[in-house]
């Protein structure tokens, strides 16, 4: 190998490690700088190393929270994303307008967006899904799956989970499907996975391996419709089996469902009004929100999962909640994020249970709280097909 050639390959490799590092905003405008530059930055190989960089150098002291900005009815809505910095203020990182095509956020992965519309004419009798990244200003359609809503009075629900599966650096989306009728038998849920890189749905049967000790789980009746939660690899429900309540998980890497048990007798003392899934200081956590059936004020029940899938592990702690109305919880790094309506106003509750200090901050023209997360830009969807600009 010639010297200048090796200095040339020497300088490329260079360049490669110093554009891993640069801003999504940045990176756009360099495609335009040669064909090579934009070869390298539309790569899978690039969006994933970029991506790993993004998350190691993310500030983990700070909260990021995203809601929808609501203005005149003349005008576009859009994502806000706000940091709550350590000196306890909030701070404006970005903001984008949200495409027209986007009704409910129903999920949220590596700065990507999951809409899903069951009210459009698209499809006839399903829902139109969509995936977009509003840091490269790129959506993309999602086909239509294969359940087709029967017609007649059944009255199905949907729930869905979007993931990342890191071992093949793709993404997969579930969406859990089961008839809503009480008192009434009926017909096991189903599901639907859906995976990036082939741009297309399976159709699964729910089978769940049991924990041991637990009883065998004949077919799934309902889940949480509060959504599904992505951690250590997995999606998670809280789900139903007749009378049998349990937690639901979809390993993305193997595609199985798997029962995670919940606390013994988590309910007693409470009269429950909700309940879900969240991540509380790196670990699965249980929330439940309700009346203590001795005095009926309001409390919050954290059930921590300290050890992942080890029953003996959950711990609980109890916050008491007087002031809120109507609280709904985003744990988060070691915060519970809640909102709650005071009037016409809307404000952001902060709230650590470790030392129970409290904030109230008021947010201009927000229309609802979509996630609490580390928020992180990226570059996925710049490589796909069938991807559209906004």
């Amino acid at each position: 190998m010639s010297q200048s050639l090796l200095v040339q390959l020497l300088l490329d490799d260079l360049v490669y490690e110093i554009l891993t590092w640069v801003p999504v905003k940045s990176l756009i405008r360099f495609r335009c700088v040669s064909k090579s530059w934009s070869s390298t930055i539309t790569s899978h190989k690039f969006i994933k190393t970029h991506l790993d960089r993004a998350k190691s150098s993310s500030n983990n002291n700070n909260d990021y929270l995203l809601y929808k900005s609501q203005r005149m009815s003349s005008s576009p809505n859009e994502l806000c994303t706000v940091v709550h910095n350590s000196d306890r203020t909030l701070s404006e990182i970005s903001r984008f307008q949200i495409p027209d095509y986007f009704v409910y956020i129903v999920g949220f992965c590596n700065g990507m967006f999951l809409s899903a519309d069951d009210d459009s004419d698209d499809y006839d009798h399903g829902h139109v899904v969509y995936l977009w990244n509003p840091s490269i200003r790129k959506y993309k359609k999602l086909p239509p799956s294969h359940f087709i809503h029967p017609s007649g009075p059944s009255d199905y629900c949907f729930t869905f989970g979007l993931a990342y599966h890191y071992q093949n650096n793709d993404y997969k989306i579930l969406k859990l499907i089961y008839e809503y009728s009480p008192g009434e038998k009926v017909p096991p849920a189903e599901a639907e996975v859906y995976t990036l890189s082939t741009d297309s749905w399976r159709r699964f049967v729910i089978s769940v391996e049991y924990s041991s000790g637990s009883r065998p789980i004949g077919s799934v009746d309902c889940l949480n419709e509060s959504g599904l939660l992505f951690f250590n690899g997995a999606l998670h429900s809280i789900a139903c089996s007749e009378d049998y309540k349990f937690i639901l998980s979809f390993d993305v890497n193997d595609e199985r469902f798997r029962e995670i048990l919940l606390p013994q007798n988590y309910l007693d003392g409470v009269s429950p009004l909700f309940e879900g899934l969240a991540v509380f200081k790196g670990s699965l956590t249980l929330f439940v929100f309700g009346e203590a059936l001795a005095d009926k004020s309001n409390l919050c029940h954290l059930w921590i999962m300290k050890e992942y899938g080890v029953v003996e592990s959950w711990t609980k702690k109890t916050i008491q909640r007087k002031e809120a109305a109507e609280f709904f919880d985003f744990i988060v790094d070691g915060t519970v994020k809640g909102e709650c309506y005071t009037f016409w106003h809307f404000w952001k509750l902060s709230f650590d249970p470790e030392n129970l200090n409290k904030e109230i901050f008021r947010i201009p023209n927000a229309g609802c709280i979509i996630n609490a997360t580390n928020f992180v830009e990226s570059l996925v969807l710049l490589d796909g097909i069938n991807i559209s600009q906004e």
